[in-house]
């Protein structure tokens, strides 16, 4: 065995920011508006990345970044709307403010079992010629159609109504989709994860048009506006998942939910291989930082495998002391 003494060549430097957001959306907002900052202080965005445990983390702010027109790539997973089982939940959504959407149509009976194209193009044809609706007797009149056609219709009618939030309309459409998930995917489980984030986000919002509108939005392909870019390159940021960053280094790291429960996750709690994996995967994060290290975590959020509410600190950042990292609070 080998005893090792580490240390630094670079003097000096600002400590590493613990920072608690008052939720999820909080905190993505805190780190759009730090990276814009960043940039303005001549920090390029090349030199700027978000790394996050696990894919499904950074898909609150990847909606911010794009609203803010910021660039990015990710690294590790796909992007958040470009997802095929997001894409399905929007899908749902889309057809309920827009019963002409064609597109969206054809994507969600495509998904029953016993409809196939020439079957999906002949009820689109019907709902186009508003023959068919879910508000119509459809039993009486379309029982030529398989089953599975009517429990949509059905699932449809109960989520259409006024009353419900684009919260309530993502969770019915989650247990009506669930069945569809375990039968298309083998790795079912991580992507209901991705999902749930999904109603998450979808709790944030008032109404269904708003979150369409903003899951809409085009990742913008040049750098920021405003903000003329150093080098003839398109600059972009770097969303990625840790594993995924190892052996590289920026000038600022955002880690994102350092929450006991998201990292170390729950499931690794209980094994202390698990555990150890977890912090060396902290470790390999936090030492990507350069210059500016920003460590974030919400509270108050629900975890809906657990049914608990989580709030503390990720352990790996428990008890370091002030003069080592430095707390902000964001409200």
């Amino acid at each position: 065995m080998y005893s090792k003494e580490l240390y630094s060549k670079k003097p000096g430097g600002e400590p590493p920011q613990l920072v608690v957001a008052e939720n999820e959306n909080m905190q993505s907002r805190f780190v759009v508006q730090r990276i814009l900052g960043l940039r303005e202080e001549g920090v390029p965005l090349k030199e700027i990345a978000v790394l996050v445990r696990s894919s499904f983390h950074s898909f609150d702010l990847e909606i911010e970044l794009t609203k803010a027109n910021i660039p990015f790539v990710k690294f590790g997973g796909f992007k958040f709307v470009e997802t095929a089982h997001v894409k399905d939940m929007i899908a749902y959504l889309r057809v309920l403010e827009n019963p002409r959407d064609v597109v969206s149509w054809n994507r969600i009976l495509l998904l029953l079992d016993g409809v196939g194209p020439r079957t999906a193009e002949k009820i689109i044809d019907e709902i186009l010629a508003k023959k068919l609706t879910p508000e119509s007797p459809f039993w009486s009149n379309y029982q030529a159609y398989p089953e599975t056609v009517g429990g949509l219709f059905g699932m449809l009618k109960d989520i259409a109504r006024p009353s419900l939030t684009p919260g309530e309309r993502a969770y019915q459409i989650l247990q009506y989709y669930e069945p569809i998930l375990r039968r298309r995917y083998d790795d079912h489980t991580k992507r209901r994860k991705d999902l749930e984030m999904f109603q998450n986000i979808a709790e944030r919002y008032h109404d269904t048009a708003s979150l369409l509108t903003d899951l809409a939005l085009e990742p913008p392909s040049e750098s920021v506006v405003d903000v003329e870019s150093p080098g003839p390159e398109t600059e972009y940021l770097t969303v990625s998942t840790i594993h995924s960053a190892k052996g590289l280094e920026w000038n600022t790291v955002f880690i994102l939910y350092a929450l006991e429960g998201r990292f170390p996750t729950m499931r690794s709690v209980a094994s202390d291989d698990e555990l150890e994996e977890e912090r060396r995967l902290m470790y390999v994060a936090c030492t990507r930082a350069k210059e500016h290290l920003y460590i974030t975590y919400p509270i108050n959020v629900y975890d809906r495998e657990s049914g608990m509410i989580l709030s503390k600190p990720s352990r790996f950042v428990q008890g370091i002391p002030e003069n080592l990292l430095e707390q902000w609070v964001v409200e």
